[in-house]
């Protein structure tokens, strides 16, 4: 097989690959993400690069205009590599997917509100990891059980436990690591499916190094959690963004990609990476040896699991629209690839259907909604938004594919709630001046979803953009022309943490009016078709990505939220991780999941006559319909 060498530019990176790979593959090969929100379709036409030197093949497409083409612009989607090759990768065309490991650490106050943290105490702690330390009576003539019984029974005889099983790796040393221990051994202990097992033998007393991970796998963004299992203790938290992005901004992109040649487990390979350098500095941190992890819960949408697991997602997109598996089996963590113990384990949050999945179980179970006796509802924003309404006697949940800009992707200038994220922003009515605030308190480095709320919002009240998300401030220092259309500049470059200006323009207030738009319509059919009206929700859970920092104040007045007394509103962060943690932290919970994903009736927008009209209503800033926003009049 004929291989060429393409190096990337102003990267200075170079990777040999087989000729007609294409240039998208060749990037991802050598570390290096170019924007490909289409997945590879050749639509976006936001893989843009610059041949440099070589010979490439390449595909029409109606993104490039003629201009491009003259300029040696091609799509690296759809160009193949035919010699040796230089390929400049322009800014606009890359996903900074690598920098958050290494910048990013946040507390757990930033990605979840201290009322959930502090909601893990309403359930049992009872780990679905344990150490126990035992000292075993010696065999005699008069006492000559089997090694295995006679720890079998000694387990039984600290706690009563249903049936247990252990593994012939563990059976094999169990003879001599008795002996050499002189009967004193730690055994780790295991909550998988009905059974316990016995993970792991060790000599002497570890019970007090007993730890484990909880996950949150987004569509945009992956968070992650170590926790002292023994104390309850949050360790440390990270958060990074998924470069499953680099093969589709959506479910639907990357499912589709998982049908191509390798595509499965290069979406499956993009999100363990992440996972195990998380968990690798997470451990080196806190002075954890990665033999003492032995437990890993996971959650996210049904698409994200069935990545991590290496399970085919296909037929998630395809009506009847029915996943491989809801409720997937406890498996060892090796057989995901995931680095903790070699024989721990790890346990997925059950889901619901195609597109209401374990994140959403995450968050009514952290939330307490599935406890409340009046009407409420739990909004999760983000990428694959979802809305679940009830209350003690009934669950109902729903999906909406509100796009990543939320979560600081598909905008120009976006990041994730962390260090340097501008979080809140004031528009002087007059002089239009911004002050600013940032996450830590340090100079900006872009913007994060409540940084783009908060600066929607001022604008609005400022006259700097009209209700359709137009700018219509002229010849103003912060206004120009730039390659998608007006832009408003909010920190001149001067003044930020970055090479160029922090700007928001009118393609990025567009994604962000179609994301608003997709969860208000979403929440107002769902309590629509269960025939409530939204007054009569009391409580508005509102989960998501954002830190503690969204204002609910500007979220009503841009229309992404409904316009309800404010004190109905509880902001509750990243419920999905808060709620894998819970379970990880207790058996009770765990079982208390699987009932709430069998009670949670799924309903499809798209089968709602209404949906549609609903939506296209919600394209505008509060809303066309300004009588479902009163406290907006003026």
């Amino acid at each position: 097989m004929q291989k060429y060498k393409v190096t990337f530019l102003p990267d200075n990176k170079t990777v040999e690959v087989a000729k007609d790979t294409t240039i998208l593959s060749a990037g991802i090969s050598c570390g290096i993400f170019i924007n490909s929100a289409c997945g590879g379709d050749g639509v976006c036409g936001r893989c843009k690069i610059i041949l440099k030197e070589g010979n490439v093949a390449t595909q029409i497409s109606p993104a490039l205009d003629l201009e491009e083409k003259k300029k040696n612009i091609y799509l690296a989607c759809l160009t193949t590599v035919h010699s040796d090759l230089q390929v400049e990768i322009p800014q606009e065309s890359r996903m900074d997917l690598n920098a958050s490991l290494n910048d990013i650490f946040v507390k757990s106050e930033e990605v979840e509100s201290k009322e959930a943290i502090l909601s893990d105490s309403i359930f049992k702690h009872s780990p679905l990891a344990t150490k126990m330390y035992l000292e075993l009576p010696k065999p005699t003539l008069n006492d000559t059980s089997s090694d295995l019984d006679r720890l079998l029974q000694r387990i039984r005889k600290v706690q009563a436990l249903p049936i247990m099983q252990t593994g012939l790796t563990n059976i094999r040393q169990l003879g001599e690591l008795l002996r050499d221990s002189d009967w004193k051994v730690t055994v780790t202990l295991g909550k998988r499916n009905d059974t316990v097992e016995i993970v792991l033998i060790e000599p002497g007393d570890t019970s007090n190094k007993n730890f484990g991970l909880s996950f949150d796998i987004g569509t945009t963004t992956l968070s992650g959690q170590l926790i002292d299992l023994n104390t309850k203790k949050i360790l440390g938290t990270k958060a990074t963004y998924n470069k499953q992005a680099s093969f589709g901004s959506d479910v639907i992109t990357r499912i589709i990609y998982a049908r191509q040649e390798e595509g499965l487990e290069r979406l499956h390979a993009a999100v363990t990476e992440s996972m195990n350098q998380m968990i690798k500095e997470l451990c080196s941190e806190h002075n954890v040896d990665l033999n003492d992890v032995s437990y890993v819960v996971c959650t996210g949408n049904t698409t994200m699991i069935h990545l991590l697991l290496r399970v085919d997602p296909t037929y998630i997109r395809r009506e009847p629209y029915v996943p491989t598996a809801n409720f997937l089996p406890v498996v060892r963590a090796a057989e995901a690839e995931i680095k903790i113990n070699p024989r721990g384990l790890l346990s997925c949050v059950p889901g619901v259907s195609s597109y209401v999945g374990g994140d959403t179980t995450s968050g009514v179970l952290s939330s307490g909604l599935y406890q409340e006796e009046a009407l409420s509802i739990l909004i999760d924003i983000g990428t694959n938004g979802e809305i679940a309404l009830g209350n003690k006697d009934f669950l109902v949940a729903c999906a909406a594919s509100a796009g990543p800009a939320f979560e600081g992707s598909g905008v120009g200038c976006g990041m994730r709630a962390s260090s340097g994220a501008i979080q809140k922003v004031k528009v002087g009515p007059q002089d239009f001046e911004v002050t600013l605030f940032t996450i830590a308190d340090t100079k900006p480095r872009g913007i994060c979803g409540s940084g783009y709320i908060s600066l929607i919002s001022q604008m609005l009240n400022a006259g700097v953009i009209d209700k359709n998300g137009k700018i219509k401030l002229e010849n103003h220092k912060r206004v120009r022309n730039g390659p998608s259309g007006k832009e408003f500049i909010v920190v001149f470059k001067e003044g930020a943490d970055a090479s160029t200006d922090i700007v928001i323009s009118e393609a990025d207030i567009e994604n962000l009016k179609r994301a608003k738009a997709a969860i208000y319509s979403a929440t107002s059919i769902l309590v629509k078709h269960m025939n409530f009206q939204l007054t009569d929700v009391k409580k508005i859970f509102i989960a998501g990505g954002f830190g503690t920092s969204l204002d609910i104040e500007s979220a009503i007045k841009i229309g992404l939220l409904p316009d309800l007394e404010r004190k109905r509103f509880i902001f509750i962060g990243n419920s999905a991780l808060a709620g894998a943690r819970q379970m990880l932290l207790s058996s009770d919970a765990t079982i208390q999941a699987a009932e709430i994903a069998r009670k949670i009736t799924y309903f499809e927008l798209s089968v709602d006559a209404g949906y549609m009209d609903e939506y296209m209503a919600a394209l505008f800033f509060p809303h066309t319909d300004l009588k479902r926003f009163p406290s907006l009049k003026g």
